[in-house]
């Protein structure tokens, strides 16, 4: 994953696997209720039959086209299936059980479930779907068309089998309702992980295609799918555009989570494979909108024309920062012997020398990453007290003892003076682990065989971060090399653990729950595909994951989670990169936004319009 769509993807990723969900509990013995939505913080904002979000522009014009870049390539639009690379925009097609209101931590709405249903110790969850909820060739979305999908997502991705394993079951339990079972009690989040659930017609993919094949849901597809959603998929040119346009009869247009959404007449995505070639499109009129990673060209490269005169705006926005931590880095493949010796782990980060890459090409526009949580109140700091420093001395035997007394710190380097100190305490770490610096080779004593790994890329952006990282750890022997792939091979690589290093990272919600166990755990550890990408596997982080999951307040979780960052830390998973808590973002006057933004979110592209469906 590139940096700068490591926070965006990961968001993405966070957005779909990781938030969780406070819900108020019921009386004992008391009937259920059913209620719009429901909210992590009390009750949700916006009472039953409230008329749309304070934050969207009810008067947003609808039509025109917005032009995006994508980059890499895919090959599916199957958007169930854990195989191959998904086409952008696929989320415009279909839809899911809730939504999430952008201006509130946590909180979702009904989108084609009008009402939601639990008891107070969470056992099931109960979805009553809208009657007016249709798919694209007028039939209703039904019970049958949820239970289909929970149970083919669950049957076909590994990655949702593995979020899902406390579900045992969804079924239809009245006309319009649908049930999920769980295996757990007071698991909060549970409820809010269906809620999620991309739903896709059961009748379609059980149809035919035009020629009179059977669709096969397991297998990856260019066939245009069909869907509930605002848009429809209308062009397709393999593995490079997509034109999506607005549809006139899509049943949701009017329902209060969507007034003032979907303005977009059409919206096309053109593929490249190198970031500056699509960025020449953007500067050449031919795309719409930017969302810039590069610290260097967001400080040189703006000043042409339309720049100056202000046809394209630029601005920095903390929105989509505001509830989500992050880590991005070098994460070590612990399933290589060559790295299970956490003396080794931590040797390697001496290496990494951010505050030359601070000076010479980032421009001051990054800060460097020191915790799992990073740039949320879940980021341990200091040593642990109060209620964290309890969670961990009930888990004492299983974790680190250095977590009691060692706040973890990166290595400091930005001088040639600092750079040969850390330097030489990384060599005294290999020593301690049974290497030794022969002909300027780090060779390992027992079998004399010298230690180096491979460092896997997706695309060039980070090649000129890596590479002199690779310089640093030349001068103590240390053979690193630069593996750039496309974004494909680079997918099946981490998914069939074919790496030694690799680049990418974590992004997290402000409560987290389930999706912990995906990243960390150890059953995740053995499976192909999760993204426990390190492969850790270790009683202690699971205890902490349970102790995540099973919060029983707010404070309780802020504190399991930072006791959890903190041994995370302690096992020096990752040379942490860098990151900056804002979006860099430039656009052409042909789009619009709202003047006052969702506070937790840009909106784009949902809640934005073209300037020229304005003028008409």
């Amino acid at each position: 994953m590139r940096h700068g769509s490591a926070r965006k993807e990961g968001k993405l990723i966070g957005a779909l696997l990781a938030l969780s969900l406070f819900f108020p509990s019921f009386a004992a013995g008391q009937d259920l209720e059913w209620r719009n939505g429901v909210s992590m913080f009390g009750a949700p904002k916006y009472e039953e039959g409230f008329s749309r979000f304070d934050y969207v522009n009810p008067e947003a014009p609808k039509g025109g086209e917005l032009r995006l870049t994508a980059m890499g390539t895919f090959d599916t639009l199957n958007p169930l299936l854990a195989k191959g690379e998904l086409a952008a925009g696929t989320p415009f097609v279909f839809e899911t059980l809730l939504t999430r209101a952008l201006d509130e931590l946590g909180t979702d709405y009904g989108l084609l479930a009008e009402a939601v249903a639990f008891p107070d110790d969470m056992a099931f969850a109960k979805f009553r779907l809208r009657p007016e909820a249709k798919w694209a060739d007028g039939k209703p979305v039904t019970p049958e068309d949820v239970v289909f999908s929970f149970d083919k997502a669950k049957e076909h991705d590994p990655q949702r089998q593995f979020y899902y394993q406390h579900v045992i079951k969804a079924e239809k339990t009245g006309d319009r309702e649908v049930t999920f079972t769980f295996d757990e009690k007071n698991n909060r989040e549970l409820p809010r992980i269906v809620g999620e659930l991309v739903v896709v017609p059961k009748h379609w993919w059980e149809g035919t295609t035009a020629d009179g094949k059977e669709r096969d849901i397991s297998k990856t597809t260019l066939e245009v799918p069909m869907g509930s959603g605002p848009y429809k998929l209308t062009r397709v040119s393999p593995g490079s555009t997509l034109r999506y346009e607005l549809r006139d009869d899509y049943w949701g247009k009017d329902l209060n989570v969507n007034v003032g959404s979907h303005n977009f007449g059409a919206i096309t995505y053109t593929y490249f494979a190198d970031l500056d070639v699509a960025f020449e499109a953007f500067r050449s009129g031919n795309a719409d909108f930017w969302s810039e990673n590069s610290a260097r060209r967001w400080a040189t490269a703006y000043d042409f024309p339309a720049v100056k005169d202000g046809r394209i705006k630029r601005e920095k926005l903390e929105n989509d920062y505001r509830d989500s931590g992050v880590l991005v880095g070098f994460i070590f493949n612990l399933r290589r012997p060559k790295f299970q010796d956490i003396r080794i782990r931590r040797a390697i980060n001496y290496a990494f020398d951010f505050e030359e890459l601070q000076r010479t090409i980032f421009y001051n526009e990054y800060t460097r990453i020191d915790s799992f949580f990073y740039g949320s109140e879940l980021a341990s700091h200091g040593l642990p007290q109060g209620r964290e420093l309890e969670i961990l001395n009930e888990v004492k035997d299983k974790i680190p003892p250095e977590v009691f007394t060692t706040e973890y710190k990166n290595p400091v380097n930005g001088d040639p003076k600092k750079l040969r100190d850390n330097l030489r305490k990384a060599i005294a770490l290999f020593k301690e682990a049974g290497y030794e610096l022969r002909d300027n080779r780090m060779i390992n004593v027992k079998t004399g065989e010298p230690f180096g790994f491979e460092i896997l890329l997706d695309g060039p952006t980070i090649e000129r971060v890596a590479l002199p990282f690779t310089q640093n750890l030349k001068k103590i022997g240390i053979n690193a090399a630069v593996r750039t792939v496309d974004s494909s091979q680079y997918t099946n690589r981490w998914r069939s653990r074919d790496f030694d290093v690799l680049y990418l990272g974590w992004g997290q919600s402000i409560s987290p729950g389930n999706e912990q166990a995906e990243y960390w755990g150890s059953e995740a550890a053995k499976r192909e595909g999760s993204q426990n990408y390190s492969g850790i596997s270790d009683p202690g982080i699971d205890a902490l994951i349970n102790k995540v999951i099973f919060a029983k307040d707010r404070d309780d979780l802020v504190a399991a989670t930072k006791a959890l960052d903190r041994v995370l830390l302690a096992y020096q998973l990752v040379v942490p990169s860098y990151t900056a808590r804002y979006g860099r973002l430039a656009y052409w006057n042909t789009i619009a936004r709202p003047e006052t933004l969702p506070e937790y979110s840009t909106g784009f592209p949902t809640i934005w319009w073209s300037t020229k469906a304005a003028a008409k």
